[in-house]
């Protein structure tokens, strides 16, 4: 009876180790295994930055708060940062705005360029002007963060789909849903991640754009 107890107990471990689903571990050595080149292992540390995201974005050519054009194909060849927000917001917008400001200059610290584009969800109300003085009031420095407009409110919707967010005027009110993320835009104009706007993970995106500026697409805008 005891012999068949502890044969059920051994059953059961294994068992329950099988349902945690634990890997195999290779029982060969350093020296039984093939070894690996120093520089592929280099490479393999070097490489490792992992796409969220292979959301396409499609064409633009909008304004920004100094009525200057910039356009999709001004970004190409290059990793940006992309929001959505509006002026009139009072709510998420001015906590993010602020967060992106105090990443605008730890990116500055870190020696990393990049651009950064904040995509306005209320065209009708947020002129070049507005948008200019709403970002003034965190400090934004406008040589590489271009908050745009001047476009329709159907084509903002076709932006935010691209990022798998909404871009809506809320019903009863004169706010707007919309993505309280950052977004990152690689050098082939695919979205490849997404960040919480609100409590930002600073570390994670510079860490991001650290490893993009190894590979060389970072740069400043044409």
């Amino acid at each position: 009876m005891k012999g068949l107890l502890i044969y059920s107990l051994v059953v059961v471990a294994m068992l329950f180790l099988s349902a945690c689903g634990l890997a195999p571990q290779s029982t060969e050595t350093p020296s039984e295994s093939q070894s690996i080149p120093q520089s592929e292992i280099q490479q393999e540390t070097q490489s490792n930055f992992q796409a969220d995201y292979d959301w396409v974005l499609p064409y633009f050519n909008f304004v920004n708060q100094d009525n200057e054009r910039v356009s999709k194909e001004d970004l190409e060849g290059q990793v940006w940062l992309a929001n959505f927000i509006f002026t009139n917001c009072y709510t998420v917008c001015p906590p993010m705005t602020a967060n992106m400001a105090k990443l605008q200059q730890t990116m500055a610290d870190e020696n990393v360029s990049v651009q950064i584009v904040s995509f306005s969800v209320d065209p009708d109300r947020d002129t070049p002007e507005a948008l200019k003085e709403y970002a003034s009031k965190f400090d934004a420095d406008f040589t590489n963060w271009h908050l745009l407009t001047g476009y329709r409110q159907g084509e903002i919707k076709k932006i935010a789909k691209a990022f798998k967010t909404l871009a809506e005027a809320e019903e009863g009110t004169d706010q707007f849903i919309h993505s309280t993320k950052i977004f990152m835009i690689d050098e082939n104009g695919i979205i490849v991640k997404g960040y919480n706007g609100l409590q930002v993970p600073y570390d994670q995106i510079i860490a991001d754009l650290k490893l993009k500026q190894e590979d060389g697409s970072l740069a400043s805008i044409k």
